[in-house]
């Protein structure tokens, strides 16, 4: 597939002649939620196999025209991102490790036989979105304008094979603080009769197959009172592979930081990468390897273990107070967060929205 276009793509812009009216935008921006309401513009690129990537455009934001036959609906070649722009205090926009969005994307393209878009067209589009959208980007503490590039086969065939022709996406939606009432513990459900994925399979890739699996246990967490599930690996049954959306941690005493390695069947989180080097700034031992479910009941149960939180883009950094299963329990439901835990989310998001120096080079400015 092309990996690459040789030049830069160029942008055309059309305004929309209905965007939201700066009073309309203001009350969504008060009270946004996550993912409930949408900019007004959006960005597309087309390819296809004889043209490459092309016909970069941004346009007012609305609905698609698919065929019945495209090929997303059939054979879900399908893969997406999630990344945040922020709002800093001298009312400049940035976003935080975007690079590294664009090569997983990459990766997920590969896995899924899809066209790979550039690393400068992937921020480039970002870039775009910001430069027509950006009054969208709240200002309130811990909010966010959440950025969602995706990827789509719309060609119109029945068969298996790769599509020949395939458009790329970026719409935004304005987010609220993830916990509005502070940072607090979640109970997470433990599936046994389900796993996320398998040796070979698309783990690694963030397509939307792995979350459509997800969401039957998903509904098995809730109806037992927890707010995330927790899949085993898919070949012994024994080991922790991930959440259905977040990367998992054990803290062990105050400086070792644990989490299992990717194995081709856990997605690896920009999330996740940037906790690691944090604790490696702080002379902690980051070990990245395999975790078992009785080494969890063990280290809980002896003092070994004494934190454990998941990670990801849209909550940066969720403590875990007990893991619940059908006929045990790992933790302590009502046990507060855990003090490095928080400190490591407070400097991550103090990093992402200015208020700490930015000394790895994480942050673009988009606007």
């Amino acid at each position: 597939m092309s990996k690459t276009t040789t030049f830069p793509l160029n942008f055309t812009v059309t305004p929309s002649t209905e965007a939201r009216a700066e009073a309309e935008r203001a009350e969504i921006l008060a009270d946004p939620g996550f993912g409930k309401h949408f900019t007004d513009h959006m960005v597309t690129i087309d390819w296809s196999v004889d043209a490459g990537w092309h016909d970069a455009r941004v346009t007012p934001y609305g609905p698609l025209l698919l065929d019945p036959a495209s090929s997303v609906l059939h054979y879900g070649q399908e893969i997406f991102e999630g990344l945040k722009a922020y709002r800093h205090a001298d009312n400049t926009i940035w976003t935080f490790r975007p690079e590294k969005n664009a090569q997983r994307l990459q990766r997920s393209a590969h896995r899924l036989a899809l066209p790979e878009l550039s690393v400068d067209d992937f921020i480039e589009s970002i870039r775009q979105m910001i430069a027509i959208d950006g009054d969208w980007v709240p200002s309130a503490p811990e909010t966010s304008l959440y950025l969602r590039p995706f990827m789509i086969a719309n060609e119109s065939f029945l068969g298996v094979r790769a599509a020949h022709q395939v458009s790329f996406y970026v719409i935004a939606s304005p987010a609220g603080a993830y916990f509005a009432d502070g940072v607090a513990p979640v109970k997470i459900w433990l599936s046994t009769e389900y796993s996320r994925a398998g040796r070979g399979g698309t783990g690694a890739a963030k397509c939307g197959g792995n979350y459509a699996a997800s969401l039957l246990p998903q509904m098995e967490a809730y109806e037992n009172g927890c707010a995330q599930v927790l899949f085993l690996d898919g070949e012994t049954g024994s080991h922790i592979d991930e959440l259905g959306g977040m990367n998992v941690f054990f803290v062990h005493g105050t400086d070792t930081l644990v989490t299992p390695r990717l194995t081709g069947s856990i997605l690896e989180g920009v999330t996740r990468d940037s906790i690691m080097q944090l604790a490696r700034d702080r002379g902690m031992t980051v070990e990245e390897r395999e975790v078992t479910l009785g080494e969890w009941r063990e280290g809980v149960a002896s003092g070994a273990i004494t934190e454990v939180f998941a990670c990801g883009t849209a909550a940066v950094v969720t403590p875990i107070g007990q893991l619940k299963a059908r006929d045990f329990a790992i933790g302590d439901a009502d046990a507060p967060a855990g003090e490095i835990t928080l400190s490591l989310r407070q400097e991550l998001t103090d990093i992402q929205y200015g208020r700490l120096p930015d000394r790895h080079g994480w942050l673009t400015r988009l606007s």
